[in-house]
């Protein structure tokens, strides 16, 4: 789970608090994630296995 800031807040353009909580943004009342942002893929995922079945 990433972090919440003000970067991917929906009310980042709108917000008079922004950068100014005193945790850096980590628990603001009013976040709202931005749901056009997409999540990036985690490096360190498992490898996906392939459903291909046995050569017999």
């Amino acid at each position: 789970m990433s972090r919440q800031s003000c970067a991917v807040c929906a009310w980042r353009e709108n917000c008079n608090k922004r950068f100014s909580v005193s945790d850096g943004g980590a628990r603001c009342p009013d976040f709202s994630r931005d749901i056009s942002i997409k999540d990036a893929p985690e490096e360190n995922s498992a490898p996906t296995v392939s459903k291909e079945s046995p050569i017999q």
